[in-house]
């Protein structure tokens, strides 16, 4: 499936739209990343131990929005937004969401 951020996809002309379609994940960080992440704004520096969570949330939000535009018949996704939150009582949680437009292409 192709899956893009721009309304249309050069040479595959939209041949039905399906609708919108959305895909969700909320991860937790343990107290252990947390530790580990403190320690890398003290120092400074890249926290990778937090990159690799937003990247799995993001692939896990987007894998859902991929499988629920199939369910429905599309070939692509096109317009698609990506949305980052922290959530629960003191935002130890991170929401990815994703939305875009399921679309069958030619």
């Amino acid at each position: 499936m192709i899956i893009s951020t721009t309304p249309n996809l050069e040479g595959h002309p939209i041949q039905k739209y399906l609708g919108v379609v959305t895909g969700e994940t909320i991860i937790g960080a343990n107290v252990f990343k947390d530790m580990m992440a403190g320690i890398t704004d003290f120092f400074g520096g890249r926290s990778t131990t937090y990159e690799k969570v937003l990247i799995q949330a993001k692939d896990t939000a987007i894998q859902e929005m991929v499988d629920r535009a199939g369910q429905w018949g599309a070939n692509a996704i096109v317009g698609i937004d990506i949305d980052y939150e922290t959530v629960g009582g003191s935002g130890s949680m991170l929401m990815v969401t994703c939305s875009g437009t399921a679309v069958v292409i030619g």
